[in-house]
């Protein structure tokens, strides 16, 4: 069954660019990953940056976590952001057709 995942980014004060040039990397990066079929970053109306994941699997994400990518990628961010990323992995719950009820 597939994962759904949000981050939420709260960059520093002045820092949004900086969020974003060390987001924008990894997006293709970990598009090459097993198991990752989406992997993109939104702003949000109060000023921080959602990444918006779908994996195949748990264990592909779980994989996905312990990877180079995101070591790399939490080191690139050491120091931009205002609290800790916040995030929250969802199960789809079926509803609808298979298209109306899951990413």
């Amino acid at each position: 069954m597939t994962v759904i995942v949000t981050a939420e980014f709260t960059p520093n004060e002045g820092a949004y660019d900086q969020v974003v040039a060390a987001l924008a990397p990894a997006i293709a990066e970990v598009h090459e990953e097993p198991g990752c079929l989406l992997y993109a970053i939104h702003e949000s109306p109060t000023g921080q940056i959602m990444m918006i994941e779908k994996w195949e699997s748990a264990e592909l994400l779980d994989a996905h976590g312990a990877g180079d990518a995101v070591k790399r990628l939490n080191a690139s961010l050491e120091g931009l952001l205002a609290k800790p990323v916040d995030v929250t992995r969802l199960v789809p719950i079926p509803a609808g057709t298979s298209h109306q009820g899951a990413l």
